[in-house]
């Protein structure tokens, strides 16, 4: 089984370590908090390092799941960064949702130094990881990609290569473009029912089947109802993610209104206190009826 290298072990990288590591491989893990690697190690009997450039020492692959783009560049090019110490050959798989300029940036370096870069954002929050269940979207080489593929699947239930190198980070971009809008309509939605009197859990146990039918309605929509928002992405997660695609929609000429809107009402959620708060809590700034 070839060895394995994790680098970040938040609330996504912890489980998805550990389906790796429960598949059988040797995992070397690194963690800025020392104190949840040690715990990791305790639960899934893998090795613990100091730097990520001793993490990333002897394993054929690396993978990471850092904040952004900033904590990206330090695990991988800082002075105690991975991508000093990976051999010819290896492959580095990047879960972080980052930017596409970073990707491509990485990418560049590792091609020099002869070794694989994957951009490879998921989806799917906490739960998804917690469950092995996540989709992973991928950025690079196939024979990269080929490489590192029967790892992934450790942890994912769906992956695909999109296309060169920034491509996963550009379709996690959509992603959350998608997320954003699906979550305000059906917060209004929800909301509406409300006030108009009707009994909003028959209306989504009709409408569900239909075409309004989504992973978020039929996820959320309960604990939206009961003004329970502490599962799964956080708001100050969510708007990193769509500063970063507002950004490259500038760059490329795209038009997000909706997008911009949205953002904008996490704002105010982060405002209100509610930074901690899951991404439905959308449905928070819209007034009920007495």
């Amino acid at each position: 089984m070839p060895k394995v290298s994790f680098i970040g072990l938040g609330v996504m990288g912890y489980p998805m370590a550990g389906y790796i590591a429960k598949a059988g491989h040797d995992v070397t893990v690194y963690n800025r908090t020392k104190s949840k690697a040690e715990k990791w190690i305790k639960e899934f009997n893998g090795k613990l390092a100091e730097t990520p450039k001793e993490c990333a020492s002897n394993s054929e692959f690396i993978f990471s799941c850092v904040g952004n783009d900033d904590d990206l560049r330090e695990v991988t090019t800082g002075v105690n960064g991975a991508f000093q110490n990976i051999k010819p050959g290896g492959v580095f798989v990047d879960n972080t949702t980052a930017s596409a300029k970073v990707a491509r940036e990485l990418f560049n370096i590792a091609k020099e130094k002869k070794f694989g870069f994957l951009d490879a954002p998921v989806s799917g929050g906490q739960a998804g990881a917690e469950n092995g269940a996540l989709t992973v979207m991928i950025g690079g080489n196939e024979n990269d990609f080929l490489k590192a593929q029967p790892i992934i699947d450790c942890y994912s239930k769906k992956m695909k290569l999109l296309g060169p190198s920034g491509s996963g980070q550009l379709a996690k971009m959509v992603n959350q473009i998608c997320i954003a809008g699906l979550v305000q309509g059906l917060s209004e939605g929800l909301r509406f029912g409300q006030n108009a009197g009707l009994n909003v859990e028959d209306v989504v146990e009709v409408i569900s089947k239909g075409a309004a039918q989504s992973w978020q309605m039929e996820n959320r929509f309960n604990t939206m109802l009961d003004n329970k928002f502490d599962f799964g992405f956080a708001v100050d997660w969510m708007r990193k993610d769509l500063a970063i695609a507002l950004e490259e929609a500038n760059s490329n000429g795209s038009k997000l209104p909706v997008t911009e809107i949205v953002d904008k009402f996490y704002k105010q959620i982060q405002k209100d206190g509610g930074n901690r708060f899951d991404t439905s809590s959308l449905i928070t700034l819209l007034p009920k009826k007495s």
